[in-house]
């Protein structure tokens, strides 16, 4: 008898304690958030490995991390669904989305059922392409397209996840005022650091076109402007934080610069011919872009236009953040391709892929055809960035306006 009340007392408090370490907020929606910071990983590992080694199997260390992260955040949300559409209460279901007549989901979690789905998927693609026509070093392959759209899918759903939660902005009966308090914090970081993975993963999707060797030419410029004012805007919107945008840019860089910083400390040598540079450790992507600057004056110009219509709010953004983003990246690119300062372990410029000549011309200066010449030029292919600016922003704040009202 005292064994049973024994038992029962310790099941009680282990369930108690994991409740607290939980704080109400649903197991798959934080091993959505570490799923995206997986599928991240694995993809820079990757592209590392591409460059340093050659040829990698269907199971390479890095393809493991991007399977573990997208099958893990498909199948635990596919778990939910299964729980709820069968077993949930009516309060649960009332809160999730109905579809096909009888199954029962967050928006979030069909999202990363998706994505995980589609990276998956993409994996003996991407075997059978490299069989069939060999090593592949550009990111824009279709089975890598595939893989970056689930992936980027991933991330998506752990965002609305999170989202669902936070702007329901219920309180949980079991737990203190204080609690409460904690777990609010907590869900916005959660979304923040989604969030910042998310930007991660498009930076490195873009990274083609993003590189230091493109710093001094307006399609560096243009690209920037379309993509990043949309997703910056929308989430630093959508997390509800004063300081949103910075803190998200924050995560990028820190997390895209640690994870090629430490990459480049590990040894790796080719596996595939031909070798022209001869290397010893990982060969990574060079330093993230600075996206910090634009996002701290975004951060102040929205307090200040808290009140304002979102027209002149998208006016107003837009135009700060192509203007602050070519003033720091214009310099930037001087240094970051031309001082010998930045060829260390710490701003990587000096990383080289094996299959190049080190003794390229162009490996430490601007090349003519991938330089814009002229102040017609710069004028008028900064006048196309501002325009795309203008409407990512735009767009940016009307999505981040859903982001606000998602509750499913």
């Amino acid at each position: 008898m005292e064994t049973t009340v024994s038992r029962s007392f310790t099941e009680k408090k282990a369930k108690s304690s994991t409740r607290e370490i939980l704080l109400g907020i649903p197991l798959y929606v934080y091993i959505g958030v570490v799923a995206s910071q997986l599928v991240i990983l694995g993809i820079l590992w990757d592209i590392a490995w591409h460059m340093s080694i050659g040829r990698d199997g269907l199971f390479s260390a890095p393809h493991l991390a991007i399977y573990i992260g997208a099958a893990s955040a498909g199948l635990f949300s596919g778990y939910q669904v299964l729980k709820t559409s069968f077993w949930g209460s009516l309060t649960e279901k009332s809160r999730m989305v109905h579809f096909w007549g009888v199954f029962y989901s967050s928006l979030g979690g069909l999202f990363s059922i998706w994505g995980g789905i589609a990276a998956i998927t993409s994996a003996p693609f991407d075997d059978w392409w490299h069989n069939t026509y060999g090593l592949d070093v550009q990111i824009f392959s279709p089975p890598h397209t595939v893989l970056l759209l689930g992936l980027m899918s991933v991330q998506m759903g752990a965002m609305l996840a999170v989202l669902a939660i936070l702007n329901r902005k219920e309180k949980i009966l079991h737990l203190s005022e204080q609690q409460n308090i904690i777990r609010i914090k907590r869900l916005q970081w959660m979304f923040i650091f989604t969030a910042g993975f998310l930007i991660t993963t498009v930076f490195t999707t873009l990274s083609e076109f993003l590189d230091r060797w493109a710093m001094h030419s307006t399609v560096f410029y243009q690209i920037s402007a379309a993509a990043f004012p949309l997703f910056l805007l929308a989430t630093a919107r959508g997390s509800g934080m004063k300081w949103g945008t910075t803190c998200i840019t924050i995560i990028f860089m820190v997390f895209h610069w640690a994870v090629n910083a430490t990459l480049r400390l590990l040894p790796a040598e080719p596996l595939l011919g031909p070798i022209y540079n001869k290397i010893t450790t990982y060969q990574t992507l060079g330093f993230p872009i600075l996206l910090v600057f634009p996002a701290f004056g975004i951060d102040w110009l929205r307090a200040k236009l808290s009140a304002k219509n979102d027209w002149l709010v998208s006016l107003v953004l837009g135009f700060a953040y192509l203007f602050i983003f070519f003033v720091i990246h214009y310099p930037f690119g001087n240094f970051i391709l031309e001082s010998p300062l930045a060829r260390n372990w710490f701003w990587g410029s000096a990383s080289w892929s094996y299959p190049n000549e080190p003794s390229w011309e162009f490996r430490y200066k601007f090349a003519e055809w991938n330089t814009t010449k002229g102040i017609d030029n710069w004028a008028s292919g900064l006048g196309i960035a501002l325009l795309l600016s203008l409407v990512s922003t735009r767009i940016g704040l009307a999505w981040g306006k859903w982001m606000q009202k998602v509750q499913r």
